[in-house]
């Protein structure tokens, strides 16, 4: 005996609860949002008040929940306070660039920019300009100098002895002047300002 297959036809008011259900303004989303009270966007996260730790003093050593913050006033608009700096301010209306040109200017660019345009020229890349930059020459009668084989801590103490040196000659040389100047040895203000004129001479 044959079983008769079950019948696919389904009511008008089924099919219409399917539709419903596979909306495609619903189908894009992860899940069914819902709005909260007040016109707002996303449900609210306000407490009750048996979660609520904000409180205040009534008096004899007793406290109370404290009142909720006033509603704000752009509840339900999209992005309120963040990224709507195109709502509140004056937005260029030219393209950028071209708010210093004079009208003649903006024109001749205009045309410039038609130009190009028809003849097909082809802006140049980052590559194309860098490539027509000069590169750095090596001087030919440069001469690459010839390593010490002296350790750092002997380079240092070969560098301090000439400093050491220089800075003896000089002194000699600024008594000398301050003697011819004065016609006396340098006392202890004489001393001073020589050194001072050491000093100068070392650090240029």
């Amino acid at each position: 005996m044959a079983l008769n297959p079950p019948s696919m036809t389904i009511s008008f008011t089924k099919f219409m609860e399917l539709c419903e259900v596979y909306d495609k303004d619903v189908m894009g989303r992860s899940q069914v949002r819902q709005t909260g009270e007040g016109g707002r966007l996303y449900p609210s996260k306000k407490k009750s008040a048996a979660e609520k730790r904000r409180v205040k003093a009534v008096g004899g050593g007793k406290t109370e929940p404290a009142k909720d913050y006033k509603p704000r006033k752009d509840i339900g608009v999209q992005g309120a306070g963040r990224g709507t700096s195109s709502k509140r301010e004056q937005q260029p209306t030219k393209e950028r660039g071209s708010a210093g040109l004079t009208p003649r200017e903006q024109q001749r660019k205009a045309r410039a920019e038609r130009m190009a345009a028809k003849s097909g020229a082809k802006t140049k890349t980052a590559d194309e300009l860098l490539a027509k930059k000069k590169k750095k020459t090596v001087d030919p009668n440069y001469k690459p100098t010839k390593a010490s084989g002296l350790t750092r801590a002997e380079r240092m103490k070969v560098h301090r002895k000439g400093e050491t040196k220089l800075r003896n000659i000089f002194k000699d040389q600024e008594t000398a002047k301050y003697k011819k100047e004065t016609g006396a040895d340098p006392d202890k203000k004489g001393k001073t300002k020589i050194l001072s004129r050491v000093h100068k001479r070392m650090s240029t």
